[in-house]
């Protein structure tokens, strides 16, 4: 998939056990690139209202039309009133969004953020951000879409499975010339009636009439190694977006082609993984590696490059404001599928401009597939969350395998796609042991450029270590020194790729790594290399998926959605980053989510007028589970969502659960978001989703679900969930004709389950053999707090009330801490920034920043999360009528909390005092005086308030003190002193 880096959280550091210095200001300023959401809506949702323009929202099931009189009318508005709020800050806008989104993007400094953030018609700011790619045997076998029974064959085969439809790709770009992308060159000869659906070209302009009766319009963009006739009837349109990215790298630091041209291959391996042309004999150096074919192979492809090259890879990928550009343009030319293989090491926010963006293409009917990222198997560690897209984990398929038998007669298989016959008896050596006099150990072992000697490395098979430079480099170095084999071996938990190496290779895991290390450091180790082996059980989902729970959704909604194919995938690729290949095995995410576009653009060229949500219900509801190491089913909902597709299963769905830009916006309101529309909120558990999930289920609760039938039964509900009692009313839905809808309710009551831990079961609606099922995720929780309470002077207390879930209530105060404050002066023109440090286990985090400023002076500070030093988000704070903004994140995910301090005066000679503290909360911070709370533990009654008290002695009055109350599941109420 593709990596979002997020702008902003610092390193974790250790926690210290003495008292932390004044915190000093940093060179860092909030100077920057930021995109401003106005609050008007944006072309595909504005339905009226401002003065006399007319509404420009698609009717239900139709398309955006960007070329009416009406949509042209209305953006000219946006982008009038964009440019009016930017220069009244003093800013110059540089590039306009107003299709899917009402945004502009432009250099702001601090001041012009603050003031800003005091505009009414300001409704976000966010960083643009920079987005980076990540990286049955044959996937579409496995997904049973081939031969006599396949799904092609049921949609009366390859040249009709997807026809009609176009799927836009949001990559890398394309290299149009690979075979998988092959097709009649664009002509202006308009269709007839047995091809209504072939593109043509009207000048610069392709056309192309779809399946739902709309049109597409797009066009072939020329630049570097890319012309017009680089486009055909499977490529129809091919555009770039770097302003933002061209803007942020020197000219001197860009590789790749400035255009279209795919230089990585990332783009062009999801394009023809979603579309791609069926049955294409796959070679590399004369090596036949069977046959490909897209998932959609009648589709066509609208590619969007928004990612690019740099040539130190240091800034490789691209920013939110030239991604939001590709989202908008992709939904303006009329695709009917959005493959969005990008995601982050940090999870996006809901109003994230990205997500904003895809969230008004879905409301415009484009089925939009997300990575859900690379950052597995730990939790929580996903990146596209949001309900309103289809976010797709990878699954195994029948693995490539290879075999490394030691001299010892030990023997281990991992993967491989380039051992085709023996390799061996050979000579078997670490990389250290081949070195070359002038380098040093670690950098042999990584098998490193011009690292291995060939006076000592050839006719040797080298064991090399996963990492630091690129897996098929290695193996390239391995070939220079005349090694024979490579044995390439996983330091930690990650992942065994098929990749396409120089010389036979064989993948192996962490757990068989150490004895091969082990037996290579011996005198006389021989090894040999033979192809094949015991595969692993599939599908599992790969280690390297990311997990859920959403930490945007507090676990009231279940990701991923669903899993797909995305290990050791092999589609085409670029030559230029592939070693000259025009076929590779990629993993990941990113490989996974084309695979669910092209099952989209199948069900939308069957059922064009099919919502998206519709669409992804039928896949999740229609789901098998994957299964575990030893080949037991999974249960983890966490990993594969509802579980691997089925791809024939999907189309029989029964019923479904539909979903709309109405019930997004009140899944939105009800989880903290203002969207400013004024819509109802919902609690987040009740939105019509095809799965159940609750982050916080105390004692009882009780969620509504809607589901539309798709034919005619009598369904009736099983369900179950360990430790909890589940009720489903009626149990019993009655359909006489497709297209009926019916309303249920679950009630979920906690009996045994333990409290704070994650529990799974599923609800099954089944109707003869069609059955209907979701999975349930709950979390039964311990104890309601408030997350802060107040109290001053140096000693003193202060009660409060908390509900147990539990008939045992335990809480323990942590602090207080009080750490030195930092005091200095602002003047007009000046900002001054903090980076203030996490350390390792901080149970909640505090800043404090007091001003001392004249009645006319504005200020306020910005703030955001950094992650290894990159800006994630921004928010704007002000003071409040005492002059102090206080910062408190409890559980703070992120390295280091980014503080910037503006004062504006009335005239440059003002100047404005403050000081700045930041208070850290561990376990074993240094305390000023003394907290506790009682009591500490207490048998209660569950569901009924609790008075405890809180008190405190030795604080320091003329400071701001910090404590965190914990209770028995990490939950905690924060307690501010003075």
């Amino acid at each position: 998939m593709l990596t979002t880096v997020l702008a902003a959280l610092s390193l974790p550091l250790a926690t210290t056990a003495t008292a932390a210095p004044a915190a000093a200001p940093i060179a860092d300023s909030a100077t920057g690139t930021y995109l401003v959401t106005l609050a008007d809506e944006p072309l595909v949702s504005y339905d009226g209202g401002v003065g006399d323009l007319a509404a420009t929202k698609p009717a239900e099931g139709g398309k955006l039309d960007v070329a009416s009189t009406d949509a042209k009318r209305y953006r000219t508005h946006l982008t009038d009133r964009q440019t009016r709020v930017a220069k009244k800050v003093g800013a110059t806008v540089r590039q306009h969004f107003a299709i899917t989104t009402n945004t502009f993007s432009a250099r702001l400094d601090a001041r012009q953020l603050v003031r800003l953030a005091h505009t009414g018609s300001v409704v976000h700011i966010a960083p643009d951000r920079f987005h980076y790619a990540t990286d049955d045997r044959n996937s579409t076998d496995f997904l049973e879409l081939s031969g006599r029974k396949g799904l092609w064959k049921a949609l009366g085969g390859t040249a009709e499975a997807g026809k009609g439809i176009v799927i836009g790709d949001i990559d890398t770009g394309i290299w149009p010339e690979n075979p998988s992308l092959d097709a009649p060159a664009l002509s202006s000869r308009k269709p007839g009636p047995k091809d209504r659906h072939r593109p043509y070209r009207v000048g610069t302009t392709t056309v192309m009439h779809k399946a739902d009766g709309g049109t597409f319009k797009g066009t072939c963009q020329t630049g570097d190694s890319f012309t017009a006739a680089a486009c055909n009837e499977k490529v129809v349109s091919a555009r770039y977006f770097g302003r933002a990215w061209f803007d942020a790298v020197p000219e001197s630091n860009r590789a790749g082609y400035v255009s279209p041209r795919d230089s990585q291959g990332h783009g062009t391996h999801t394009a023809s993984t979603a579309a791609g042309n069926a049955n294409v004999r796959a070679t590399v150096g004369g090596q036949d590696l069977g046959t490909v074919s897209g998932v959609a192979p009648a589709a066509t492809i609208a590619v969007y490059k928004a990612l690019w090259q740099s040539k130190d890879g240091q800034a490789d990928g691209g920013l939110t404001s030239d991604i939001v550009a590709a989202i908008d343009q992709a939904v303006a030319d009329g695709v009917d599928v959005i493959n969005y293989s990008l995601g982050g090491t940090f999870e996006s926010a809901y109003n994230d401009p990205a997500q904003v963006a895809l969230r008004n293409a879905a409301a415009a009917g484009v089925f939009v597939a997300t990575a859900a990222g690379n950052s597995g198997p730990g939790a929580s560690s996903l990146a596209n969350t949001a309900p309103w897209t289809t976010t797709v984990a990878a699954g195994t398929i029948a693995s490539h395998t290879g075999t490394v038998t030691l001299g010892n007669g030990a023997s281990y298989t991992g993967i491989s796609t380039t051992v085709h016959r023996q390799v061996g008896p050979a000579p078997l050596v670490l990389g250290s042991a081949v070195r070359v006099a002038d380098t040093v150990d670690i950098y042999a072992d990584y098998c490193m450029p011009d690292s291995l000697d060939p006076a000592r490395a050839a006719g040797k098979i080298v064991v090399c270590e996963r990492g630091v430079n690129g897996r098929a480099d290695k193996s390239a170095e391995v070939k220079r020194a005349g090694g024979i084999g490579l044995v390439l071996v996983n330091p930690g938990d990650e992942s065994e790729d098929g990749d396409l190496h120089s010389v036979p290779t064989v993948h192996l895991d962490h757990a068989d790594a150490t004895p091969v290390r082990t037996y290579a450091a011996t005198s006389g180790a021989t090894a040999v290399l033979t192809e094949g082996g015991t595969s692993d059980v599939y599908p599992q989902v790969a280690g390297f998926s990311s997990r859920g729970p959403s930490l945007v959704a507090n676990g009231d909604l279940l990701k991923p959605d669903i899993t797909a194919p995305g290990a050791t995938i092999l589609a085409a690729v670029s030559p230029d980053g592939n070693h000259g290949h025009d076929f590779d095995y990629y993993s990941g995410t990113s490989m996974a989510t084309p695979h669910i576009a092209g099952l989209a653009a199948l069900y939308l060229s069957e059922h064009p007028a099919w919502s998206p949500m519709s669409i992804k219900s039928a896949m999740m509801t229609t789901a098998t589970p994957t299964k575990t190491a030893d080949g037991r089913t999974s249960d983890d909902a966490f990993a594969q969502g509802a579980g691997e597709v089925d791809a024939r299963a999907m189309l029989r769905p029964g019923l479904v659960y539909d979903s709309g830009e109405r019930d997004w916006l009140a899944y939105l309101e009800g989880s903290g978001v203002d969207t400013g529309t004024g819509v109802e909120a919902i609690d987040p558990s009740d939105l019509n989703y095809p799965s159940i999930a609750i982050g916080d289920l105390f004692g009882k609760q009780t969620v509504t679900r809607t589901v539309t039938a798709t034919a005619a039964g009598t369904y009736r509900a099983r369900v179950g969930i360990p430790g909890i009692r589940a009720t489903v009313s009626p149990s019993v839905l009655r359909f006489s004709h497709p297209g009926q809808k019916r309303t249920f309710t679950v009630t979920l009551d906690v009996t045994t389950a333990p409290a704070g831990r994650v529990d799974t079961g599923s609800l099954t609606w089944t109707s003869g053999r069609t059955t209907v099922h979701s999975p349930i995720v709950v979390t039964p929780q311990t104890v309601r707090a408030p997350a802060e309470i107040k109290g001053s002077g140096s000693s003193g207390s202060t009660g409060f009330s908390v509900t147990p879930a539990t008939s045992t209530l335990t809480a323990t105060a942590y602090g207080p801490v009080s750490s030195p404050a930092t005091e200095g002066t602002l003047t007009r023109m000046q900002e001054i920034a903090y980076d203030a440090e996490i350390p390792s286990g901080t149970r909640a985090s505090q800043i404090t920043v007091r001003f001392d400023a004249a009645e006319d002076t504005i200020t306020g500070l910005l703030w955001g999360n950094k992650v290894g030093g990159v800006l994630q988000d921004v928010q704007v704070a002000v003071p409040d009528s005492d002059g102090t903004v206080t910062i408190t994140v409890p559980h703070p995910t992120a390295d280091a909390l980014f503080v910037s301090l503006v004062a504006m005066g009335t005239d440059d000679e003002t100047v404005t005092r403050y000081t700045y503290q930041a208070n850290h909360i561990t376990a074993d911070s240094p305390v000023t005086g003394k907290a506790t709370v009682t009591p500490e533990r207490a048998r209660v009654i569950p569901g009924v308030p609790t008075d405890l008290t809180a008190a405190w002695s030795g604080i320091p009055a003329d400071a701001r003190s910090s404590a965190w109350i914990e209770y028995a599941n990490g939950a905690g109420t924060v307690l501010t002193l003075n």
